[in-house]
C-alpha cells in the first residue's frame, strides 16, 4: 500500500470519527427514535468498507469512549463499553468479509448484514459479561434480543438502505 493511500485512508478514518461525534446530536432530538437509529455505526461500517478493517475497528472502538469524554454518552458502564467491542467488530468484519467477498453489488448487503449481525453479538456477550461481574445490571436473552434487533430495528433497516449504496457510489468514484 502506498503512503498516500495510507494519509487518504488516515484522513476518511478521522472524518468517521468526527462523524461518530456529530450524528448522534443531530438524531437525538428525535426521542426515544433517535437511539434506534444507531447513528454511531454508520460511519464505522463504511470506514470498514472504504479503509479497511483496522482502520475502522479503531474508528469503533475509540468513538464511544472518545463521546462518552466529551459529551458523557453512551453511559460508559455498561453501554460505552459494550459498543466499542460492537463496533470494532463492525469494522473487523467488514473489512475483512469486504476483502473476501467478490466485488459485486450483493456482496456488499451480505458484508454489511453478517457484520451487523457479529458486531450484535459480540455487543449482546459484552453486555452480558460486563452484567455478570462489574455492573450490577440485569442482562438477560429477552434484554439482548430487545436491544440487538426489536428496539434496533429502524437501525438495521436504515444501515442497509444507506450504506451499500453509499459503498456502490465510493466504488465507482474510485475505479474511474
Amino acid at each position: 500500500m502506498s503512503k498516500t493511500n495510507n494519509v487518504k485512508d488516515l484522513i476518511i478514518s478521522g472524518i468517521c470519527l468526527a462523524l461518530c461525534m456529530v450524528l448522534p446530536l443531530l438524531t437525538m432530538q428525535i426521542q426515544p427514535f433517535g437511539a434506534a437509529l444507531a447513528p454511531m455505526h454508520i460511519p464505522v461500517l463504511l470506514c470498514g468498507f472504504i479503509c479497511g478493517g483496522r482502520n475502522a475497528a479503531l474508528v469503533g472502538a475509540t468513538a464511544p469512549l472518545l463521546r462518552f469524554m466529551i459529551f458523557g454518552m453512551p453511559p460508559i458502564m455498561p453501554m460505552g463499553i459494550a459498543m466499542a467491542f460492537e463496533l470494532a467488530v463492525y469494522g473487523i468484519a467488514v473489512g475483512i468479509l469486504n476483502s473476501l467477498f467478490p466485488k459485486k453489488s450483493g456482496f456488499i448487503y451480505v458484508t454489511l448484514i453478517l457484520s451487523m449481525l457479529l458486531g450484535r453479538i459480540v455487543w449482546g456477550t459484552a453486555m452480558w459479561r460486563i452484567s455478570g461481574t462489574v455492573a450490577d445490571v440485569p442482562f438477560s436473552w429477552e434484554a439482548f434480543m430487545s436491544g440487538a434487533f426489536v428496539d434496533a430495528l429502524p437501525g438495521i433497516v436504515l444501515h442497509i438502505a444507506i450504506i451499500p449504496p453509499v459503498v456502490m457510489a465510493v466504488n465507482k468514484v474510485s475505479k474511474g
